[in-house]
């Protein structure tokens, strides 16, 4: 019986360890932006002059930047 207890305590430690790591990342920023990260790889490192997506790309940045 004084197993359970030994070990309702370590994962009641444990979750408060990942609590507190959640909102040590929350006060941090690591949450702040959610929606730029997921279209970043739709974007060419350098945009080349004269190239067809360019308007479409500077449209697409624009939004981001809102």
């Amino acid at each position: 019986m004084g197993i359970i207890y030994f070990l309702i305590g370590c994962s009641i430690l444990i979750a408060v360890v990942f609590l507190g790591a959640f909102f040590w990342a929350n006060k941090n920023g690591q949450h702040d932006d959610t929606h730029t990260p997921a279209i970043r790889i739709l974007f060419d490192d350098d945009p080349q002059p004269g190239s067809e997506n360019n308007d479409s790309e500077r449209v697409i940045r624009e939004q981001i930047k809102k």
